[in-house]
């Protein structure tokens, strides 16, 4: 136990401290030597004491309290050890040592990864640039809202990544425009065209629906799958209810025309049974994808979502998919057969540094999946029995009749699917990237065969650093699959919703989880959105109060640093809950909760008729706005809230409006004031008609209150503010 005395040591040994390189070890060192020394008044510091002094970089922690106090003591009386006279230091002070703030630690961006399935802080491979390969449409048909789950999720990912981390991000998506999905859709599109361009009976037409039904009827049969059985029973029911009339009138020639159109797809896949193989041209195949990719391209911009830095179609890399195969199968990783080439999963997986099935490895042997990701033209038996294992899967198929094809040195044939963003995002992105994104349903087979035949060909282990799915999305509850017939295509969502109301419904949850798409889910969005936007648009009403320049600035009471506070807390929330995993729905809660402390603060200044702080609520809005752009919600350069307009003139159409109607708010506020003191009441409900009915209808809201008027004009706020306004009565006058 060490006891302090009224003397001090005259022998200092510092020499230990010439054994310890870091300079926090050195000052806890110090503290412990020094923990039984007490130094007098007056006590003259050493040549020891200055030789130690010069060792510490800076003054110690507060945590050491011993040497901190002899640091600042020697500091005190250093001028005398330097020749310095007595009598020209007396009574002078010296500036006393700076203690650096402890500060706190800042919370680190975490991704989910699903090579791990945890989240992981993300630590990109090359500085502040990121990497990014997103798998991009198959396009044979109208995108719809599964699309927009994936792809606007990764929209708001990418702008954060960029716009509020900061990230130098490198985006390469792929546009899918060979495969069997493709090839079969457009030789029935094709079959169709011709059989009505022949223009058939009904009887001709009755006779080839019924024989077309009786595979179909099989197929119905043997199906086992409930959601697909239930898509091909609504399709048989369609068929039969529209044989009916064709059956008891053959003669007339609307039952025909409505069979034909009920029973297009049922005929279709009987056509390409008998005649696919005969459609040889391979324009056929590359019309229907160049136009769904160019439908599928306005739709991203309606949606707002931001175009890809490169973006790779499958027909522009044959070449460099046929060399990919070439170098994998020199690695000893692939085999040949009948023109065909297959990846070997069992060598491959075991290879040293190789494992297959990195996302899902309880998913191989999954049948039904590797046929899947096969596709429907290859999975024939011939195809399945050329494979070593039916874990196999293909790298290049050898074309049958009706198929497009290219050649190679395995003869003519089409790529793989898995192989070809393999080798685009390899052309592009180079041995690794940090992160690849894509739907949940594409871990297995795809992903994981991406990623076993990219480090077969890199012969390394580490494709990818980070993988992101995004959830899956259901209808009202419902399972959404385009092969069964079950879904919402983005324009037909677009035509109830706006691009921004249909992001909000997905920032308002996580974007790996599902998403229900219901009436509830967008609702809630459209509540989010008014409730913003009355913020805002009462912001701007504050803001254009008449002013000097002075004015602007108030004095600060309690309440104005109360919400300042309560500003920054709930600044760092919103970081906080985008550095976990970009948990935007957190976020938006933040912010709604700011907003509410911020309205709460405006309604106590007007309930004491006084005016709310102008900078510290515009502040608050121009943060808020910032972030709304950060998430892609709010496009143009206004500073402060939704665009009230289209096409980016809203800040044209504000600033337009806004004057006419100030001049009529103060022209009524002048009626009024003459027709309380004369007490003319059909004059006070004269004015009332304009605030209440007919400024509503323009989308003005007018509100009176003692002392001061609130003018806000919204196009889109009509619907929301005339019933409030009907309640008021002459109670206000």
């Amino acid at each position: 136990m060490c006891v302090s005395i009224l003397f001090v040591f005259p022998a200092f040994d510092y020499g230990f401290l010439l054994r310890i390189s870091e300079d926090a070890r050195r000052a806890e060192a110090l503290n412990e030597y020094l923990s039984c020394r007490s130094y007098l008044a007056g006590y003259g510091p050493t040549q020891a004491d200055a030789e130690a002094f010069k060792l510490l970089c800076g003054p110690p922690n507060q945590r050491h309290a011993h040497a901190l106090r002899w640091y600042r003591h020697i500091a005190a009386l250093l001028p005398q050890m330097n020749g310095q006279a007595a009598d020209s230091t007396k009574g002078k002070r010296v500036q006393p040592p700076w203690s650096p703030p402890d500060g706190t630690e800042i919370p680190k961006l975490k991704l989910y990864n699903s090579l791990t399935r945890t989240k992981e802080l993300f630590v990109p491979q090359r500085g502040n640039r990121v990497l990014w390969y997103c798998c991009g449409p198959t396009v044979y048909d109208a995108s719809h809202m599964g699309h927009a789950r994936s792809y606007i999720s990764f929209d708001i990912l990418r702008r954060i990544l960029m716009n509020y981390f900061k990230y130098d991000v490198f985006y390469c998506m792929n546009i899918t425009d060979i495969d069997d999905k493709i090839i079969k859709r457009a030789r029935q599109n094709h079959l169709l065209v011709q059989y009505r361009a022949k223009k058939p009976s009904a009887s001709q037409i009755l006779q080839d629906v019924l024989t077309a039904k009786q595979p179909f009827q099989v197929k119905l049969a043997e199906t086992t799958d409930p959601d697909k059985k239930q898509m091909l029973e609504r399709l048989d029911t369609a068929v039969t209810t529209a044989l009916t009339p064709l059956q008891g009138a053959i003669q007339s020639k609307a039952p025909d025309a409505v069979l034909l159109e009920e029973a297009k797809d049922l005929l279709s896949d009987w056509l390409d049974s008998q005649f696919g193989s005969q459609v040889t041209e391979n324009s056929i195949f590359s019309l229907l994808p160049k136009y769904w990719e160019g439908e599928y391209h306005k739709d991203m911009d309606a949606l707002n979502v931001l175009p890809a830095d490169v973006l790779t179609r499958v027909s522009e890399y044959v070449p460099e998919i046929v060399e990919f195969v070439k170098k994998i199968l020199d690695n000893g990783y692939g085999y040949e057969s009948n023109g065909s080439v297959y990846f070997d999963t069992a060598k491959f997986d075991a290879s040293s540094g190789h494992s297959y099935a990195k996302l899902v490895p309880e998913a191989v042997g999954d049948q039904k999946a590797l046929q899947e990701g096969e596709g429907d033209l290859s999975i024939s038996a011939d195809r399945l029995s050329e494979k070593h294992s039916q874990n196999d899967f293909a790298l290049w198929k050898a074309s049958k009749p009706g198929e497009p094809s290219w050649e190679s040195p395995w003869g003519k044939g089409r790529p793989g699917w898995h192989i070809e963003c393999s080798a685009m995002a390899g052309s592009i992105l180079g041995e690794s990237m940090d992160i690849h994104g894509g739907g949940f349903d594409l871990r297995f087979p795809h992903h994981d065969n991406e990623l076993a035949q990219s480090e077969a060909y890199f012969e390394n282990n580490h494709w990818v650093r980070y993988f992101l799915h995004t959830g899956h999305l259901t209808i009202a509850g419902c399972k959404m699959s385009k092969s069964l017939k079950n879904f919402i295509t983005i324009k037909d969502a677009l035509a109830k919703h706006t691009a921004r109301q249909l992001r909000l419904a997905f920032l308002m949850h996580s974007w790996k989880d599902t998403l229900d798409y219901s009436n509830n889910t967008m609702e809630s969005a459209i509540q989010y959105e008014k409730f913003m936007s009355e913020f805002f648009l009462n912001v701007k009403d504050i803001l254009r109060t008449p002013t000097d320049i002075t004015g602007q600035f108030e004095k600060w009471e309690a309440e104005e640093i109360e919400l300042n506070k309560s500003f920054y807390e709930k600044k760092e929330a919103v970081h906080e809950a985008l550095c976990d995993n970009i948990d935007t729905r957190s976020a938006l809660e933040e912010m709604r909760a700011l907003v509410s402390q911020s309205n709460a603060y405006v309604a106590a200044r007007k309930s004491a008729k006084l005016l709310p702080n102008r900078m510290l609520l515009q502040s608050i809005a121009h943060y808020l706005t910032d972030m709304f752009k950060t998430f892609g919600a709010i496009e143009g350069t206004e500073p402060i809230g939704f665009p009230v307009g289209n096409n980016g003139q809203s800040a044209d159409l504000e600033s337009t409006v806004m004057p006419y109607l100030n001049v009529l708010s103060d022209f009524r506020e002048g009626v009024r004031k003459i027709a309380r003191e004369q007490k003319v009441t059909e004059v006070l409900q004269l004015c009332d008609v304009v605030r209440d009915d007919i400024l509503p209808e323009l989308g003005v809201r007018l509100e009176d209150h003692e002392g001061m008027i609130s003018l806000v004009w919204s196009r889109d706020c009509k619907k929301r503010w005339m019933p409030c306004r009907r309640s008021h009565s002459l109670i206000e006058n």
